[in-house]
């Protein structure tokens, strides 16, 4: 986290009483907001902001100023039709003021300038900001500015079907001794791979059903090149280790071959995808800790824990177990009234509290953000958050704040989704990766 100096510090306080003395004269102003990835199960990353505005008016009657604010909130589902309408928004200069993103669009949205660092007006030393963790806060900066506030954090884990694995041998206490096996190393990608075939060998699930990934791009598959030793970023410039990715690419490539995942699986419809995962159609799979809230609230999964076991992403050779946390974060984009834009950083942080936050992370099944949302009793009480906190977040990565991991992203998806389905072999992908990210990025990338 950035440790602000005495001079910033007393810059932020300026700020922030200027803020304060514009309330007495904002007599009535709207803040929009919109976040993008955001289901039904995920309303509170609007809804908290709107309940931050009503406490904001609250406590400026009390000390005697008017003050109106009015909210307009806008969820988008899916992740491309949010960029596409943020991009058009930017150059309309028609920008909402707090906008709900993945941490990693830090780095090339404040290089643009299309966003603010909220540094400049909230004191990060004060409560609730200072009780957020520290390594969320490290997420949420770029080149040492804090540019946003995490408004969630997640994992990412494996997850095996109870019942499949108790019809291939395991009993009680080895399911519940794997989570530990898979943190200590001696539950490994191999193991998975053979488990996933023993299901369908069975006929308990249908053959491509064994081991069942998600289904499109996304930051899941960069815990597969971490558990094979894989390293993103070092010293602040990105990595790519090519013997890791190799064997990365390899472990997919060898989950068609051995017929337990299907050649043709990217791609497929969402809903089916979800359906089949959640059903014991599929014997094996990884997704995020919010799974949870729609297993269980849409699809249709009462009995998640009877039927579930959940892991950290096992180590591959040369790796270690893992989990990536993406979180979600609040930030402030430019071009509007300094005034508007210090009363939405306000927003954002009493937004920020525990007692509200908390109503993200269990209706969502998030994780919080804080040490005090854990002592919330609707935090503590609920089993998958107190459970998915202990078991994954400690071991949780994260994808780097860099402006040019986009890039490197896009490159890397191409090889592992040619070598997946067959369109280049492994050693051809990876080598094809190499050649683009030396053409493309120079010498902003290392190649190990």
């Amino acid at each position: 986290m950035t440790i602000l100096p005495t001079l910033k510090c007393m810059t932020v306080a300026a700020a922030i009483l200027a803020s304060t003395t514009a309330l007495s004269f904002a007599k009535e102003l709207t803040v929009t907001v919109w976040a993008g990835g955001t289901g039904p199960n995920d309303v509170y990353r609007l809804d908290a902001i709107e309940i931050a505005a009503e406490q904001l008016q609250r406590e400026a009657a009390i000390k005697g100023e008017e003050l109106k604010i009015k909210v307009e909130k806008k969820a988008y589902s899916g992740w491309e039709d949010f960029k596409q309408a943020m991009t058009l928004a930017a150059e309309a200069k028609t920008a909402p003021n707090i906008v709900v993103t993945g941490h990693e669009d830090i780095g090339p949205w404040a290089q643009s300038g299309l966003v603010v660092p909220i540094e400049d007006y909230v004191d990060l030393d004060s409560w609730p900001l200072n009780n957020i963790y520290e390594n969320l806060m490290d997420i949420a900066s770029f080149s040492g500015t804090v540019y946003g506030i995490p408004q969630d954090a997640e994992s990412r884990p494996m997850f095996f079907w109870k019942p499949h694995m108790k019809a291939i041998g395991y009993n009680d206490a080895d399911l519940d001794a794997l989570p530990q096996k898979v943190q200590d190393g001696s539950y490994t990608m191999k193991n998975l791979l053979e488990d996933a075939k023993k299901m369908q060998d069975k006929g308990l699930v249908q053959p491509g059903y064994g081991f069942y990934p998600r289904y499109t791009n996304g930051p899941d598959f960069w815990q597969f090149y971490t558990s094979f030793g894989g390293t993103m970023e070092q010293d602040g410039k990105l990595v790519f280790d090519k013997a890791a990715m190799q064997r990365a690419y390899q472990f997919f490539a060898d989950a068609v071959k051995d017929g337990v995942t299907k050649k043709n699986h990217i791609g497929m419809p969402a809903d089916q995808w979800w359906k089949e995962v959640a059903s014991g159609k599929a014997g094996i799979w990884h997704g995020g800790t919010w799974h949870y809230a729609r297993y269980v609230n849409q699809e249709g999964l009462k009995d998640f824990f009877g039927n579930v076991i959940f892991t950290l992403i096992p180590a591959g050779e040369g790796g270690k177990a893992n989990t990536l946390t993406h979180p979600l974060v609040y930030l402030l984009t430019s071009g509007h009234d300094k005034d508007d834009t210090e009363i939405a950083a306000q927003l954002i942080k009493i937004a920020s509290e525990p007692r509200i936050n908390v109503l993200h992370a269990v209706k969502s099944a998030h994780l919080g953000i804080s040490k005090s949302e854990t002592e919330i009793e609707l935090y503590s009480s609920d089993r998958w958050t107190r459970e998915a906190t202990e078991r994954l977040l400690p071991y949780a990565n994260a994808m780097p704040n860099n402006a040019d991991f986009g890039t490197y992203w896009n490159i890397m998806w191409k090889g592992l989704e040619a070598s997946w389905t067959g369109a280049k072999s492994v050693d051809a992908a990876v080598n094809d990766v190499e050649g683009e990210l030396k053409g493309t990025l120079g010498d902003k990338i290392i190649i190990r």
